[in-house]
């Protein structure tokens, strides 16, 4: 394309060699042009990847939190567990659903980092 601007260039010069302010302008435009489209896919990837290990960390301490309130005894609620220093920043909210007279729970652990819900895993209890 830009092969195709410099002879378009030159036949406007009436055939004289060298660069003119033209085409140096219009070098700089596309060079501006092309910056800004690699710079906006580099930031729109560097947020697509905070994003995915923020939520692959929410899953691990999740998983790690539901399945430590699983062994616990049956109890009709549970306190959020400590959570690890690897999770700084994080917390937890675990709510229970009561279901079938009691004899099944729905344990649902919510996980919190800067003031938004991240994710969320549940998990059954059967009181035997």
């Amino acid at each position: 394309m830009s092969l195709y601007i410099c002879r378009l260039c030159r036949k406007l010069n009436n055939g004289q060699n060298g660069g003119s302010l033209v085409e140096t302008a219009i070098a700089l435009m596309l060079f501006g042009i092309i910056s800004v489209a690699f710079l906006t896919s580099l930031s729109n990837s560097s947020k697509a990847r905070l994003a995915a290990d923020e939520h692959t960390a929410a899953r691990a301490l999740a998983q790690s939190q539901i399945e430590a309130l699983l062994k616990e005894s049956y109890q009709f609620s549970y306190d959020p567990l400590p959570v690890s220093t690897a999770f700084a920043g994080y917390s937890t909210v675990v709510t229970t659903d009561n279901l079938r007279n009691g004899n099944i729970q729905k344990i649902t652990v919510t996980v919190v980092h800067d003031d938004h819900n991240v994710t969320a895993l549940s998990g059954y209890k059967v009181n035997r």
